[in-house]
């Protein structure tokens, strides 16, 4: 989809998961099925100060940023990214640990390793189907790799 340009439906966003934890080759980032709705979070660390100069007026710098991308939807067992995830629920330390993609519409892609928080592994009313929700949170600086320039 390199150079695609115009507006986009937000299902074209394609996200990955590393089945194997942060040790994950290219073989094993796979997609996370029946996923229905992500939103993003980008927190950024400022600091804040006064000098005497700008008479009262704060200057500010960011000096630190994290990412959280957090998806809801249903649990599918059988698929290896969905049971990859829901695995996670019961695990602490290393073994929340993992490498995420987001690859955007237009060919750009985000990676980058992440600590997975599953924040609803299944549940609701007798007649729903079980969800899937969890954020996925950056750990250490992300790459990201813009979209190749249309041919």
């Amino acid at each position: 989809m390199a150079g695609k340009t115009g507006v986009y439906p937000v299902h074209e966003n394609k996200f990955k998961i590393g089945t194997k934890g942060r040790t994950s080759t290219d073989e094993q980032m796979l997609p996370i099925v029946e996923m229905e709705t992500f939103s993003v979070s980008i927190d950024g660390t400022t600091e804040e100060w006064t000098p005497m100069e700008t008479e009262g007026w704060i200057k500010r710098l960011v000096t630190g940023k994290g990412l959280t991308v957090s998806l809801s939807g249903k649990r599918c067992i059988g698929d290896a990214g969905n049971d990859y995830v829901a695995g996670v629920a019961w695990g602490t330390g290393d073994n929340c640990n993992s490498k995420f993609e987001w690859e955007f519409p237009d060919g750009g892609k985000l990676a980058f390793d992440c600590v997975i928080s599953v924040t609803n592994p299944g549940g609701g009313d007798s007649t729903n189907v079980a969800p899937l929700e969890f954020d996925v949170m950056s750990h250490g600086k992300p790459t990201f790799t813009p979209a190749s320039p249309a041919a």
